[in-house]
């Protein structure tokens, strides 16, 4: 058993997780299943818990760049240009350098399905002038929806400790861009781009491996696990499902899938209310994962995982489907001669604090 395999140290570290999460059982990681029409809860655990977003912070990324689209602000063929802002930002797979420039269209595309960090900054500051504004209208969003528990400190859901959600809030959130913006439908559907040829594959594996699929977002952190939102839509019903905390890109895709199949079959139960009726834990801080998942006491702790949810390991039935044809969307930058720095704003006088 993985256990085994421990040092006495990492052993030790293991033992302390009760104590590093002391209002939370092993397997308690948020879920939430909800039809999007009543926005009845179909089936929930600690869906008010905080917890860290990572990228599905994409999300309100999205749906404030889709707001500026419709009052006319920004257009999809408006220039992005990477500034040096965004070429620091980390974890980068888009390869595009300082200077590179892309459409808006474009930048969504990179954004919500190569998850690309260094764009979703670029996307940001061209639609909200500068970083600290863009964030502003995310989190004036975010109050709009009555998100309670959520409150953004970036565009892209890098780790900060200000950058915090719940299941409850993310699932109001993607069924608002789902029910406001139907048209832009299409940058979650696709499941690589490529930049300039480069090829990053979504890690949404539900929109090639579970039918009806058509979105959203996935993330990753060390410190949230592995997150999901996905709307998946059949026979004229729509659902969305939330998994916070998953441990493995197997355990989310397979949780959800399963989540998703009973509530298609009505063998989940009725009666729990809306989603907006689910309580906000103000009283909680997120949990920080990256012990058990980042460090020599993860391989127990994805060991004792795999034996609650063994679905799609061998021997074990998988809830997913063959795999269907891919949708990539192709991105052409080029660049922009001459460019300036994007100044960094001036702090507020304490006036205004």
């Amino acid at each position: 058993m993985a256990m085994s395999k421990l040092t006495g140290r990492s052993l030790k570290t293991f033992l302390c997780l009760a104590a590093v999460f002391p209002w939370t059982a092993a397997h308690a990681t948020p879920v939430l299943i909800v039809d999007t029409a009543s926005h009845e809860v179909l089936y929930q655990e600690d869906a008010g818990a905080p917890w860290y977003p990572a990228s599905t912070t994409k999300l309100m990324t999205a749906l404030v760049t889709f707001e500026a689209l419709r009052a006319g602000e920004v257009k999809l063929d408006t220039p992005v240009m990477i500034t040096r802002n965004a070429a620091k930002q980390a974890f980068l797979e888009s390869g595009l350098t300082f200077g590179r420039t892309m459409t808006l269209e474009d930048a969504l595309y990179g954004a919500l399905v190569a998850s690309a960090n260094d764009v979703a900054v670029a996307l940001a500051e061209k639609v909200g002038g500068d970083l600290p504004a863009f964030i502003r209208r995310m989190n004036a969003e975010a109050e709009r929806l009555g998100m309670t528990g959520t409150h953004f400190a970036s565009p892209n859901g890098l780790f900060d400790k200000d950058n915090y959600t719940t299941a409850r809030d993310l699932a109001i959130l993607g069924m608002e861009i789902a029910r406001a913006f139907p048209e832009y439908e299409r940058f979650f559907q696709a499941t690589a781009v490529s930049f300039d040829g480069k090829e990053v594959k979504s890690n949404n594996l539900l929109l090639t491996r579970y039918p009806g699929t058509i979105g959203m977002k996935t993330g990753f952190l060390c410190a949230s696990g592995r997150n999901y939102v996905g709307l998946t839509e059949r026979n004229g019903r729509s659902l969305m499902v939330v998994i916070m905390g998953a441990t493995t890109e197997r355990e989310r895709n397979e949780r959800s899938a399963q989540y998703l199949t009973e509530a298609f079959e009505n063998r989940l139960p009725a009666g729990a209310g809306r989603v907006e009726a689910i309580a906000n834990r103000s009283d909680l801080t997120p949990p920080d994962m990256r012990v058990k998942l980042c460090t020599p006491a993860s391989a127990a702790y994805e060991a004792e995982r795999d034996a609650m949810y063994p679905m799609g390991l061998p021997g074990h039935p998988s809830y997913l489907q063959a795999e269907s044809p891919n949708l990539v969307h192709a991105i052409t930058t080029w660049a922009t001669e001459n460019v300036a720095d994007v100044p960094l704003p001036r702090p507020r006088p304490p006036e205004f604090q």
